[in-house]
């Protein structure tokens, strides 16, 4: 007897096999029980509930020929009672029919007395059954099996059903696949490769490429060549002479490319293969030497590329002996030039490079020569980066630069990095209650408008939520309900959903820092001319992009996501990876419930203008581009407000209307905004020292980690310099000071006027120089003998 289950909406399932998608229709489940009862009752409902097609088959033979028909995905077989069948038996069958090669069988198997012994489930495996399931009534028990069968041996069985499409496609490939393990031993050849080569699959499946006869038209060095650049994980492209069988040469574009497999690690190498032509009358063109992709092997490969520089174009001669319509095809080619030529679109790079041009036409020698060094440097794309020297001379500079100002080395693999998080979407939706701040935080909180203010003491005092009490502070002493039309419990569930949502297992990127970063926003915007240079609503921006700068980070650096391929590098095309995710997921989450949705009160002009705001600041945290926000603060409004100042007539007010002006543009609010949460956001070393030195210790303890579980996975270690059992403390902090704060901070300090961090900047400088004399590695220095 055979029963469906029919008229519900199902979807179908999607499931990927690297870049091939299949398409799933719903699971068919088969219950094969021979009476009904309370446990084929919980199957069935579960297999409604997960959206499953189910049928139920009474007996043995029914059984086998339902699934012949349906070819069902999950069979689940009662093996509770044996007068009405063997559950073994009934396995067999079923698994004596090809199609069941691709299905999971269930044993529904009875529950035992607590004191007898477990039985083995070696029998069953022996007749053919996946899995066993102990009898339990529970619909969610049933529930939970089966989707976890569904994500599971299911999912994998949809793969391999795939796998048979593919080489069905290999099969049939005209171009040569030839696919070798990680050792160069020949795995499989497509029937193209056998018609090339002049093989059979027999007798080359199994055998090492070195054993292979070799042809002697090859360049000496060219193995060892295309060896060093795939194992690297880089594909080599290039053109090779290999040996037929019948011992002549034949010459072949070829193409490697290596496949990353378990662990990160190169696993097969696939070589696609086809004869080359060489004829000049050729359109497209092969290269005349081989070439490694990737930018990152651009050093290692410069020696390989084409001697002849001249690119592949397109003859005019050949074209023309192409067809009557050849001459219409040049005609639109030149007239499409022109065209381009005439435009009158022109980047201001471009009028700066046509200056130049224009004035070596009648320059001497000598400024001719330096002007083409100018236009060698303007054609270059990092024109706010400085060009450090070689990597010997300062490798802690090089690393911190590498990691930090890059998105990584470009990824070798579809190798998967998926960070935790450490709270469960529940956990969000349901803020913590937050009663009245007990006195001894709030006598803490008074001194929070002091620099000197120390966020270690109030993380401990709140338990690490330092983030909810100081917010509620500085918010209402900014005016930021007001402004934003909304109550002080929707601001406390909004900062409490915030700080839930960094890492507490991070040990520097965590609500802590992100509390550090509001205080020092907070005390940049209470500086005089700050002040007089922003609104309320930059004002209210620049909190909320301090509170949520950093929100769900992963204690791991953009270039570890893109090399490791992650869900977000993806998603964010390796381009500012955290910083575009810190910034999306903060509205996500504030717009997701409304009692902790801040913004829910104002005007829609009003919100945009706000979240745009709080977007450019966010991403103007990131370091890619640290050397650019800088520079353009220095050259916009520090150098023109200090030349208003040498020329001012009246020494007590310097401060003048022309500063004003400057100050007060769009274009340089934008850039003050910038630049204020970036000096916040790195402001530890302009701390207090005892604050300095343990914030330097939490960063180097998260790079550590970092570099420890590159080692693990086999990524590209970013920052060689941060291994815990090498790494000198000092020489890092001393770098990072050199490199990237002195300079912003002297230009901060110009326009905001910080004396005192710049005297603690000094002093915690000097220590680390005293711990690096002295050849300490560690955070402080070794107590006396």
């Amino acid at each position: 007897m055979l029963l469906d289950i029919n008229g519900k909406m199902v979807s179908a399932t999607e499931e990927c096999v690297g870049p091939m998608r299949l398409t799933q229709e719903p699971i068919q489940v088969l219950l094969v029980f021979a009476k009904e009862d309370s446990q084929s009752d919980a199957f069935w409902w579960a297999c409604d509930r997960a959206g499953f097609r189910c049928n139920i088959a009474r007996t043995p033979e029914s059984a086998v020929e339902c699934f012949l028909d349906k070819h069902h995905e999950i069979i689940v077989i009662d093996g509770r009672h044996s007068r009405y069948f063997e559950p073994e038996a009934v396995c067999r069958m079923v698994r004596a029919t090809k199609p069941s090669e691709n299905t999971v069988i269930l044993a529904v198997v009875p529950q035992k007395p607590p004191d007898q012994e477990e039985p083995s489930v070696l029998p069953l495996l022996c007749a053919g059954f996946s899995r066993r399931f102990v009898e339990n009534s529970s619909v969610s028990a049933c529930y939970n099996e089966l989707i976890q069968i569904e994500h599971g041996e299911v999912r994998c069985q949809f793969k391999l059903r795939a796998c048979n499409s593919i080489f069905t496609a290999l099969e049939h490939c005209q171009e040569a696949v030839e696919i070798t393990s990680e050792d160069h031993i020949i795995q499989y050849v497509n029937p193209a490769f056998e018609r090339m080569m002049g093989y059979h699959k027999g007798e080359l499946i199994g055998k090492e490429l070195t054993e292979l006869p070799k042809s002697d038209k090859n360049r000496a060095d060219l193995l060892d060549t295309i060896n060093t650049c795939i194992k690297k994980g880089k594909e080599w492209q290039g053109i090779y002479f290999a040996r037929k069988k019948s011992g002549d040469s034949i010459q072949q574009h070829v193409k490697i490319t290596p496949v990353i497999g378990q662990g990160g690690k190169i696993r097969h190498f696939v070589a696609i293969k086809k004869p080359h032509i060489d004829n000049n009358n050729q359109v497209h063109k092969f290269n005349k030497e081989e070439r490694c992709s990737g930018e990152h092997f651009q050093s290692e490969c410069h020696s390989l590329r084409h001697r002849d520089r001249r690119k592949d174009s397109v003859d005019a001669r050949s074209l023309s002996s192409r067809g009557s319509d050849a001459p219409s095809l040049q005609n639109r080619r030149y007239s499409s030039v022109a065209r381009i030529h005439s435009m009158t679109i022109e980047a201001p790079i471009t009028k700066v490079i046509n200056i130049i041009n224009a004035a070596q036409e009648s320059s001497p020698v000598t400024v001719a020569e330096a002007l083409d060094r100018v236009l060698e440097i303007l054609r270059t794309t990092e024109l706010y980066s400085p060009q450090l020297a070689s990597k010997e001379d300062d490798p802690h500079t090089n690393d911190l630069v590498g990691g930090l100002m890059s998105d990584g080395l470009r990824r070798l693999s579809g190798n998967e990095y998926v960070f935790c998080k450490n709270m469960s979407q529940s956990q969000l939706a349901i803020p913590v209650t937050l009663n009245d701040v007990p006195p001894s935080i709030a006598e803490m909180l008074n001194d929070e408008e002091c620099w000197e203010f120390n966020i270690l003491d109030l993380e401990a005092a709140t338990h690490k939520r330092p983030l909810t009490y100081l917010g509620l502070k500085i918010f209402t002493s900014f005016g930021v309900c007001e402004f934003l039309n909304c109550s002080e419990a929707t601001l406390r569930s909004w900062l409490q959903l915030i700080e839930a949502s960094y890492h507490s297992s991070n040990s520097y990127h965590n609500s802590t820092h992100a509390a550090d970063v509001l205080h020092a926003t907070a005390y940049f915007l209470r500086k005089e001319r700050v002040k007089s240079s922003l609104d309320q609503l930059d004002e209210v921006a620049a909190l909320i992009a301090a509170t949520v700068h950093d929100v769900d980070h992963p204690g791991r650096t953009n270039s570890f996501l893109c090399n490791a391929g992650s869900e977000l590098a993806i998603l964010y095309n390796d381009t500012a990876v955290l910083e575009s995710h810190h910034a999306a997921l903060a509205f996500q989450l504030t717009v997701r419930d409304s009692k902790s949705n801040i913004f829910k009160n104002i005007d829609r002009n009003q919100f945009r203008t706000l979240r745009q705001a709080i977007i450019d600041m966010v991403l103007a945290t990131e370091m890619t581009r640290h050397f650019e926000h800088v520079s353009k603060f220095v050259n916009s409004i520090n150098k023109p407000m200090a030349a208003i100042e040498e020329t001012s007539t009246s020494s007590v007010n310097s401060d003048c209307e022309g500063q004003a002006n400057i100050r007060n543009s769009p274009e340089n609010r934008l850039l003050i905004k910038r630049m204020l949460i970036k000096c916040a956001d790195v402001a530890n070393p302009c701390r207090p020292l005892e604050l300095c030195i343990e914030w330097a210790g939490r960063i180097s303890e998260e790079y550590f980690a970092q570099t420890d579980e590159e080692k693990r996975q086999g990524l590209p270690v970013v920052m060689p310099v941060f291994d815990r059992n090498t790494c000198s403390v000092p020489k890092s902090q001393i770098s990072f000071i050199d490199y990237f704060i002195t300079d912003m901070f002297d230009a901060w300090d110009a326009f905001a006027s910080l004396p005192g961090l710049m005297e603690h900047l000094s002093e915690n400088y000097k220590y680390w120089k005293n711990l690096d004399e002295m050849k300490c590695k560690s955070l402080r220095p070794p107590p006396p003998s």
